[in-house]
């Protein structure tokens, strides 16, 4: 039996498009226009491609998107006062630097600054913390995407068991704490590179979340009939293409249904991040929910 493909793409194509109604009727009813800002230290060609990405959704969802471009050498000083003003900034609603940053630059400082109201990425520790105590303010984006494409493909993670494999604090981690709070109610092992016999680990689960970083991690003898598989990697395979942490031919074959790298995703997690902007803009000015 070949899995059925959870088209990432086609999904954030219709969030994005009930985020850009949200937009325009924040706009008609109160007068307000969600604002992101990017800032980007350095000529890193990936991060350049990430954040013309995200301005070009943030535009196109009515949004305001407004970028900054620091040189290579910016100090700790001038990138931290750059984000105090943009703390300070009435029409930005959210604050995003693209990591990573520079080696002489301390990113956990930076991100400890961004006031939590803005912090749309979900990297302040602040903002880490409330999702542990099951109080969060925003979700982290890549997470928040899985938890999406998870419902849209209509899988039920209350009681199931769910893998994850990577351990990080953008993904891993993260995501694991959502799973298991009240509502969500998944039972989650979060498996990482010391973990014992990795393959009997994941046989067991009823979905699989490989977020390690690593080309072909799970392959097919790891699958067992009926588990769902969400591959969040993106590495770059000999030949330069995107390829994910899960040997999608073999696991095709197996799983009941899979994401698929590119296309899988990679879509949500700006999609997401938009939601959070767009949410934020609520929040800062007492307005509820549509």
């Amino acid at each position: 039996m070949t899995a059925r493909i959870i088209d990432g793409k086609a999904l954030a194509q219709q969030v994005r498009a009930r985020i850009a109604d949200d937009v325009a009727h924040l706009r008609a009813e109160h007068d307000v226009t969600p604002g992101l800002c990017a800032v980007l230290v350095g000529e890193d060609p990936a991060s350049k491609v990430y954040v013309g990405m995200k301005h070009k959704a943030t535009e196109a969802a009515g949004m305001l998107s407004r970028q900054i471009v620091l040189p290579d050498d910016t100090s700790q000083e001038d990138l931290e006062r750059t984000v105090t003003d943009l703390n300070a900034d009435e029409e930005i609603d959210g604050i995003l630097v693209q990591l990573p940053l520079p080696d002489h630059l301390d990113a956990r400082r930076v991100q400890e600054l961004i006031t939590p109201a803005k912090d749309v990425d979900a990297l302040n520790p602040y903002t880490a913390g409330r999702l542990a105590i099951g109080d969060p303010t925003f979700l982290s984006c890549t997470p928040y995407g899985v938890l999406e494409i998870l419902e849209h493909a209509g899988v039920e993670v209350a009681g199931s068991n769910v893998v994850i494999v990577g351990r990080s604090n953008l993904v891993g981690r993260p995501l694991s704490v959502m799973l298991t709070l009240k509502g969500r109610d998944a039972t989650v092992t979060l498996a990482h590179s010391r973990t014992r016999d990795l393959g009997a680990v994941c046989r067991g689960a009823d979905v699989i979340v490989a977020a390690a970083g690593q080309i072909g991690l799970i392959t097919a003898d790891m699958v067992s009939p009926g588990t769902t598989v969400i591959d969040v990697g993106t590495n770059r395979g000999e030949d330069g293409k995107l390829v994910g942490d899960v040997d999608f031919d073999g696991v095709v074959e197996v799983a009941e249904a899979i994401t698929p790298v590119p296309g899988g995703v990679g879509p949500m997690t700006v999609t997401m991040l938009l939601q959070n902007t767009l949410e934020a803009a609520r929040a800062r000015r007492g307005l509820p929910r549509r």
